[in-house]
């Protein structure tokens, strides 16, 4: 069937650039799944986007619908004559034109016409339509004395098949094949030709790469080679590369300078307010020393460049200005003085102030570092102080600074090391990937902060469901399971829980102690999920209920060291077999080895008793599963030559008693008969 190359291209006023990928992946998923919807098949598909436009183009796209045969199954032969006619009158045929079709042993009246395909043409404008009004979009902006709105005003529409336009009228706009460059240089406005030639058309005629990965490469590339003539290496930070490739057409980067009395501020809020309001991307030297400069990115090029450098250089000044004056003005006050206006800063509702809150990571920081053998007292000290700076000017105003900031203040008042540095990394690991606590107490701290968050919401009734998760505990709750696991801290989870909940005020129901703990293990394991661990090695950890999540872990490693092993397959059987003959039976009973008769329920039960006696106190999970896979031998033997349920009862009894003691030496890591699903 022949097929055409289709373009649509939608021209807007600057779309958000925090937005701009979502909206245009939406619109090139929406149009995909309208035309699919349509029964039309096509080749590959390309989203574009820059700050004015949203544009898909989709190859061999099929010229129009194969022909349908309907078939729609009427009453039975020798129904009442009504019926038969009534169907007739719905396919608008008479009743000489039906069919009659055998199905079973009875035979049926059928409707059967066959319907010609429309052309892709007349169906696109409906379908493009649909795919523009499904972009999901927070707040809608009309404009003009128009009753159409979008995310921005919209100004020109393309649809070109092949090099044909699609009439069309959609929000206002007459589509045709012209679209727009560049504001204020070049071609401000040309001709398409062929929908094929989009991408190579608009970087010909007006230099703008409308793929928003190679735009942003390209960008990558220039911001490396401007701090590479400044002798320094440019930090790039992937989501405000993300947020200047939305922002610029025409890409063009070049860097200027600070005064370098602005050094004298921690670098972090000096950072801060580049990104967050200049979108600049910093540089450091060869120590990884910040430099008294910055990298930004036009979106034009200059016959003089100096114009623009001079400007962004007046405009950085004021902004870090601020920032040193905050600096001053915070430093004036102790962290330790502002613990009373925490008192004035509400939490949460049944949950306290900040003050509150404090006091409550204060008493559980102590308890934390004890259990691991931190200091306790800097623990308790940083807890306290860690959200003190929440009260300062720079976090007001740049509050990706909370933490770091109140570590440099405590610094400044004389804190020790161990205060100062929990207090700044507390907040981490704040997002998926994010380090964690370097500091043994800025572990303690961290854990503390996200359980009693974690403990006060949920107590309250105010846990996540379903897909709703309003106070992100989801996101603090795996990267308090992260600290645990990936910094080898050896705590108990139940534990921890109860003593949150127990500082908590009579508010809050001390009772959901296995409800959170439910929801952690719900946690790790979309964890081991994530990193690909199959989901039955979980189930058989957590059938055995480990208290520490590192301990859990550790069951985790060696029963994933143990399925590659060419033995599991047949202990993991062995186990499933074992767990069903022992599902109504008393555990824990002593083998009366006396009334072992067979050569291979003595040698399981002298294997198995030498193994027990080498693991007695073992936790390393690995070599116990090393000795448990030398058992399999002997485990063999035992069900190829040897009757469970003997006759004898007393017999009976001894044997069970004898698998009874396998299952347990496996249930010291896992319940492995999970492995077998």
């Amino acid at each position: 069937m022949k097929t055409h190359d289709f373009l649509l291209e939608l021209g807007t006023e600057e779309l958000p650039p925090k937005l701009l990928k979502k909206l245009s992946n939406a619109l090139k998923d929406n149009l995909v799944a309208e035309l699919k919807s349509l029964d039309l098949t096509m080749g590959e598909v390309k989203a574009f986007s820059t700050p004015r436009r949203l544009a898909v183009s989709i190859a061999n796209l099929q010229s129009e619908q194969e022909d349908q045969l309907i078939e729609r199954k009427g009453p039975a032969v020798g129904a009442p004559e009504k019926a038969i006619e009534g169907f007739s009158r719905s396919n608008g045929v008479d009743v000489s034109a039906l069919e009659k079709q055998t199905l079973g042993d009875k035979e049926y009246y059928f409707f059967k016409s066959e319907k010609a395909g429309e052309k892709t043409k007349t169906l696109l404008p409906s379908a493009v339509e649909t795919a523009i009004n499904n972009i999901p979009i927070t707040r809608a902006m009309q404009w003009g004395d128009l009753d159409y709105s979008f995310v921005r005003p919209v100004h020109w529409l393309v649809m070109l098949l092949d090099d044909v336009v699609v009439p069309a009228s959609i929000m206002g706009l007459d589509s045709g094949n012209t679209t727009r460059g560049l504001r204020f240089t070049g071609e401000q406005s040309f001709e398409i030709t062929h929908a094929s030639q989009y991408q190579g058309l608009m970087k010909q005629k007006s230099d703008i790469e409308v793929d928003f990965d190679i735009r942003k490469e390209a960008i990558r590339e220039q911001v490396n080679s401007v701090a590479k003539v400044n002798n320094a290496a440019a930090i790039i930070d992937e989501s405000l590369l993300d947020e200047v490739c939305a922002l610029v057409e025409y890409p063009k980067a070049f860097s200027g300078h600070f005064d370098e009395k602005f050094l004298a501020v921690p670098e972090e809020a000096l950072i801060s307010a580049m990104k967050s309001h200049q979108k600049y991307f910093h540089m450091i030297d060869g120590n990884g020393n910040l430099l008294p400069a910055f990298i930004s990115v036009a979106n034009i090029e200059s016959s003089d460049l100096s114009v623009i450098i001079n400007g962004n250089e007046r405009v950085i000044r004021p902004r870090l200005a601020d920032s040193e004056f905050f600096w001053e003005q915070d430093k004036a006050k102790r962290l330790e003085d502002r613990l009373v206006d925490l008192d004035k800063v509400l939490f949460m509702k049944s949950l306290g102030s900040m003050g509150d809150k404090a006091k409550r990571i204060e008493k559980l920081s102590g308890t934390i570092a004890g259990m691991i053998s931190v200091d306790a007292d800097s623990c308790a000290r940083a807890g306290l102080l860690a959200k003190t700076d929440l009260l300062s000017e720079m976090v007001g105003e740049f509050a990706d600074l909370q933490g770091v900031m109140g570590g440099y203040y405590a610094k400044n008042d004389g804190e020790s090391d161990a205060v100062a540095d929990a207090i700044k990394e507390h907040y981490q690991p704040r997002f998926a990937g994010d380090d964690l606590p370097s500091t043994p107490s800025g572990l303690v701290v961290a854990i503390a902060d996200k359980l009693d968050t974690i403990t006060g919401i949920y107590g309250i009734g105010q846990g996540p469901t379903g897909s709703k998760d309003p106070y992100a505990l989801r996101r603090l709750a795996l990267g308090l399971l992260r600290i645990f696991v990936e910094a080898k801290l050896e705590l108990n989870l139940k534990a921890l829980i109860e003593a949150s909940l127990n500082l908590h005020t009579d508010s809050v129901d001390k009772t959901v102690s296995p409800k959170i703990y439910q929801f952690m293990m719900e946690r790790l394991k979309a964890y081991y999920r994530d990193n690909k661990v199959d989901g039955n090695v979980f189930e058989a950890v957590l059938a055995v209920s480990p208290e520490s999540p590192l301990d859990f872990h550790q069951r985790v490693e060696a029963l994933n060291a143990f399925t590659q092993q060419s033995e599991s397959a047949s202990l993991i059987a062995a186990n499933k077999r074992i767990a069903n003959m022992l599902k109504d039976c008393e555990s824990g009973v002593e083998v009366d080895a006396t009334l072992l008769l067979e050569d291979s329920e003595i040698a399981l039960f002298e294997a198995t008793k030498a193994v027990s006696d080498q693991l007695s106190g073992q936790k390393d999970y690995q070599a116990i599963m090393t000795s448990l896979v030398g058992l399999k031998a002997v485990i063999d033997s035992f069900f190829d030559n040897v009757m469970v349920n003997a006759e004898d009862q007393d017999l009976r009894k001894a044997r069970l008693a004898l698998i009874g003691r396998v299952r347990a030496l496996f249930l010291s890591v896992a319940d492995i008969s999970y492995l077998s699903s």
